[in-house]
């Protein structure tokens, strides 16, 4: 697989990179420490680089990605953040320096590793100026703890602020075919500051792919059903972004998922998404859109479909857009 550059401070990593989130935290179900081993491994052998966890997907989830990439540690990228009080998103945020450099030690030792590639704020704090943050950050790249900086869900202010303090390698924010704010909000300051960035949810937290439906059950526990964006009225007035998907893929012998992810690689050079799946198959599928190559053609015509589509519903709940794009 090709790599790419994040920010300008030496960062390579992957065109696609594994999220970790959902082995363990957020979608219901879960897989067995020893499967969620076997993908992260089999992900490697197939040429990804980068892996992506946090505190806040608890305990196990880092411990996880720790485990898996013990072998060839020094060959991957390994991001996790910090940025929720005792690790916990319904507690609010706690970017205080000490808390960063508690989370920090916490993290290695969950890891099992002597330094952290990507170390993200996950959200922006307001009750700490960011220029607090980014030198608790530069004070532990010093230490040989942390090598990279990074923000999430960030607005252009803040990453000004905080790169001026220590340079930003790379903004981690949701970015796909149906959420493409960040185009408008932070696209030119990450241009203009040589900043990478990481788009989450891609695949529009599985949506994209086709295979979650209205008529989809998620499991109790699965936070996509507290979402506006997968309420039943909101997902069939959204699939309308399917057909216009379909239409691609089927040109390319591609699958919706290969086609959202071959559109995300399309927009930047400077981007490297993170998917996320628990599924060996799905795995495959997904690394296989880095061969997707769409067509100027192609992306004008998903453009143009989607300046003429309303999706319907917000991505986030109304408590937690408040910690966005700060």
């Amino acid at each position: 697989m090709q790599t790419r550059k994040l920010g300008g401070q030496g960062l390579a990593v992957s065109a696609l990179g594994l999220g970790c989130m959902g082995m363990t935290f957020g979608y219901g179900g879960t897989v067995s420490e020893a499967e969620g081993i076997a993908l992260i491994r089999q992900a490697f052998e197939s040429g990804v680089t980068f892996f992506d966890t946090a505190e806040a997907y608890g305990e196990a989830n880092e411990r996880l990605v720790g485990k898996a990439v013990a072998p060839f540690r020094d060959q991957v990228v390994v991001a996790t953040k910090f940025g929720f009080k005792n690790g916990v998103v319904a507690d609010g945020l706690d970017s205080r320096p000490e808390r960063i450099r508690a989370v920090v030690e916490q993290s290695l030792a969950r890891l099992g590793t002597d330094y952290i590639d990507i170390l993200y704020q996950h959200r922006v704090d307001p009750a700490v100026p960011v220029e607090e943050v980014a030198g608790a950050v530069k004070d532990l790249i010093d230490e040989g703890k942390v090598k990279y900086f990074g923000l999430s869900e960030a607005g252009a202010d803040a990453i000004r602020r905080a790169h001026a303090v220590q340079p930003v390698s790379a903004l981690q924010s949701e970015y796909s075919l149906w959420w493409r704010e960040p185009e408008e909000s932070v696209f030119a300051v990450l241009e203009e500051l040589d900043i990478g960035f990481v788009p989450f949810s891609p695949l529009g937290k599985g949506f994209l792919t086709g295979a979650i439906t209205p008529d989809t059950k998620l499991e109790d526990g699965d936070f996509r059903k507290t979402l506006p964006r997968f309420q039943e009225d909101a997902m069939r007035r959204n699939t309308a972004l399917l057909a216009e998907v379909e239409a691609v893929a089927q040109r390319h012998g591609a699958s919706k998922a290969q086609t959202a992810l071959a559109w995300v690689l399309a927009q930047k050079p400077w981007i490297a998404p993170i998917f996320g799946t628990t599924k060996p198959h799905r795995l495959r599928e997904n690394l296989a859109a880095a061969d997707v190559a769409l067509s100027a053609a192609d992306l004008a015509e998903l453009d143009k479909a989607l300046a003429n589509i309303e999706i319907v519903g917000h991505r986030y709940t109304e408590a937690s857009q408040k910690m966005v794009n700060r």
